[in-house]
């Protein structure tokens, strides 16, 4: 019975001694890898875009009028030279009693000046007659020898001054019926009634065929010379606006390939780079941040067909392609992790991690191209922590 118990204390330490040994003992560390493999890689730009018409035509009033009402819809086709509205002379403001008043004293005192005026001139004619008499009287009497050169001479220049002194009160006379006009005028047609139309409409016309884009003024009222009436365009030309980072559009260059992704359209559409504004400016980001943007002008290479649906003023997701390669060595930028000033990753062989230094060529977001340091074929490990070291015992799960 002793020996028993003896054997059974030693099968229960033994057990004992052997699992702390067990749990002590270093496991492998799971990880996730994945394969390096060949194949296509793109290095692009992804920012937001949309979409304006190419030929955009302004339409201004010409003229300072009373527009009428526009009878077209924003989307309605209009014809080169068609009328789109017209435009009636300014009317006349409505006179309050104040300014009735002072309209009326106004005519009145035309009136008044007109007399005063046709007064002056009938003293100033009789005054030229007088003149007229007596020169002819001293003329005959100069020629009897009678009076003197000086006497004769001075009736000349009496009659000069009488005859200057009519005229200008017959312009005195005519100036006064003018001003006495205009008050009449300016008291007579100050609320001209809405229904009299003058003949002097002006029809403003499309300049171009197209739709009609915007309406600034749809409703009857005055407008100034210059004011934007109607804006119109051909929908079927339309081109890309892509707003770039200054750091990011001076990789992009005309010509370079674009792709239109999330428009609406069951599939991407292709584009090409058009221009690269030289100017700049600034624009406050959503968190607040100051950036420099250029603009981008991105024509649409696609079939029109293919986006027939498409407006102005549209939201595109605009993807430049700025490198892309068809056989490509490749791994995921989460494989990678700095070595000094270069790159290097965790490879799997025979369950150990094996640290390798890579030489990167192009990156894009997710994608590191391979110039050297792997293999295809070669496993590495995806998101390596502190715990991963070289030569540690690893167990892949969920790899490739």
């Amino acid at each position: 019975m002793k020996l028993k118990r003896i054997l059974t204390w030693l099968v229960v330490g033994g057990a004992i001694v052997a699992a702390i040994v067990w749990g002590f003992m270093p496991r492998p560390i799971p990880v996730e890898t994945v394969r390096v493999e060949r194949g296509p890689l793109q290095v692009s730009i992804e920012e937001e875009g949309k979409t304006r018409v190419v030929d955009r035509f302004v339409v201004s009033a010409p003229v300072a009028g009373f527009a009428r009402r526009l009878k077209w819809d924003v989307g309605d086709v209009v014809k080169r030279g068609q009328a789109l509205l017209n435009l009636d002379p300014p009317r006349a403001t409505v006179l309050d009693p104040r300014s009735r008043a002072e309209a009326e004293a106004r005519v009145a005192a035309a009136e008044a000046s007109l007399k005063q005026a046709q007064q002056d001139l009938e003293a100033a004619e009789a005054e030229a007659r007088r003149w007229e008499t007596q020169l002819k009287r001293r003329q005959e009497l100069h020629a009897a020898g009678t009076i003197s050169d000086e006497d004769l001479n001075e009736a000349e220049s009496g009659a000069q001054r009488s005859r200057a002194q009519a005229r200008a009160a017959r312009f005195a006379v005519e100036v006064a019926q003018h001003q006495l006009e205009a008050a009449r005028t300016a008291l007579q047609h100050s609320a001209a009634p809405r229904s009299q139309q003058s003949a002097e409409t002006i029809s403003v016309r499309a300049p171009v065929g197209g739709r009609i884009l915007k309406i600034i003024h749809e409703s009857e009222g005055v407008v100034n010379p210059g004011d934007t009436l109607v804006e119109i365009g051909n929908s079927h030309g339309l081109e890309v606006v892509v707003e770039l980072l200054s750091a990011d559009a001076v990789k992009v260059a005309p010509g370079t390939s674009v792709l239109f992704e999330r428009w609406g359209g069951e599939r991407p559409l292709e584009g090409r780079v058009r221009v690269v504004e030289p100017t700049g400016f600034t624009k406050i980001s959503a968190l607040g941040v100051e950036e420099q943007r250029i603009l981008v002008i991105v024509d649409i290479t696609s079939p029109p067909e293919e986006w027939a649906r498409l407006g102005d003023g549209y939201r595109v997701e605009a993807r430049f392609i700025l490198w892309e390669g068809e056989n490509v060595l490749q791994v995921p930028s989460s494989t990678l992790f700095r070595e000094g000033a270069g790159w290097g990753v965790f490879t799997l062989a025979d369950g150990l991690a094996l640290r390798k230094s890579v030489e990167l060529g192009k990156r894009s977001g997710l994608i590191a191209e391979v110039l050297s340091g792997l293999q295809e074929g070669d496993m590495v490990i995806t998101h390596p922590d502190d715990a991963i070291a070289d030569g540690v015992q690893v167990e892949p799960r969920g790899g490739k």
